[in-house]
C-alpha cells in the first residue's frame, strides 16, 4: 500500500505523543511528541529496529546507559535488542517522525499522552508479539 504525505507538516501539526499514521506488512511510520521534560520511556524492541528523525526541539538520547544530545535534523538509528530512551531537555515541545522495522503499534492508534500510551494494553500486546 502506497502512501503520501508531507512529514514535515504531520509531524508539526502533532500534539499526540504518538500518532500512527501508516503501517505497511514490514514497517511502520509514527510522529510523536513529547512536551517539555517528558520522555518516551525507557524501553527495548526485541525484534523492532526504530529510526527516529528530530524535526524540532532539543533533548537527550540515552542508548546503553550512554548518553547524546540531539536537535533538529538528527536521525537516530536503534537496532533491535538496544536499550533506549529520548528526553526532551528543552523549552519547546520534542517533534519526531519515527519509523518501526517491521510494525510496533497497532494500525491506526493515537495515544495523547503517554499515560494512554502505557495504559493501552492491547497496544502493548501487539508490540510484544512482534
Amino acid at each position: 500500500m502506497t502512501y503520501l504525505a508531507n512529514i514535515a507538516q504531520l509531524t508539526a501539526e502533532n500534539d499526540a505523543f504518538r500518532t500512527v499514521l501508516h503501517t505497511t506488512t514490514k514497517s511502520q511510520l509514527v510522529v510523536m511528541t513529547i512536551p517539555i521534560g517528558g520522555d518516551i520511556g525507557m524501553e527495548t524492541h526485541a525484534h523492532v529496529e526504530q529510526i527516529f528523525f528530530i524535526q524540532s526541539g532539543s533533548g537527550k538520547t540515552i542508548i546503553d546507559d550512554i548518553e547524546s544530545p540531539i536537535s533538529a535534523g538528527f536521525v537516530v538509528i536503534v537496532p533491535p535488542g538496544t536499550k533506549h530512551n529520548i528526553l526532551n531537555t528543552g523549552n519547546d515541545p520534542l517533534r519526531i517522525a519515527t519509523v518501526y522495522v517491521p510494525p510496533n503499534h497497532r494500525d491506526g492508534t493515537v495515544h495523547h499522552t503517554k499515560a494512554d500510551a502505557e495504559a493501552d494494553r492491547a497496544d502493548e500486546a501487539f508490540g510484544a508479539t512482534v
